[in-house]
């Protein structure tokens, strides 16, 4: 058995999978229009800069938590974008329990007990 044969197919099955189809199809949809990708790399920017405050402080502050929560309720009226987020989260719960699954496989703690 050759690992990097069952790599590829575990990568062909995920191409093939409603949920890649579905993430594919939706991305091109908000490459195709300059202000939902504006609007969506814009929100990653502002989460990127909450996750890096929240490690950095221990927490958000007000001010990040008030942009947040403005971005996202424009965001959540564009349908486009909306459809994003749907599709993505249903890939990421996929994805995380794949990872899951192979570290379970090899069976070597990689977190050395963090969390637990």
């Amino acid at each position: 058995m050759n690992l990097y044969d069952k790599a590829h197919e575990l990568g062909k099955a995920l191409k093939e999978s409603e949920e890649v189809i579905q993430l594919n199809n939706v991305s091109k949809k908000i490459n195709k229009n300059d202000l939902n990708k504006k609007m969506l790399n814009d929100f990653r920017k502002l989460q990127y800069e909450a996750y890096s405050e929240q490690v950095t402080n221990g927490k958000l502050s007000k001010k990040m938590e008030g942009k947040l929560k403005n971005l996202s309720s424009i965001i959540s009226m564009n349908p486009e974008i909306n459809a994003y987020f749907q599709v993505e989260m249903r890939f990421r719960v996929i994805w995380e329990d794949i990872i899951k699954i192979l570290n379970e496989a090899i069976d070597i703690d990689l977190t050395f007990g963090i969390g637990k």
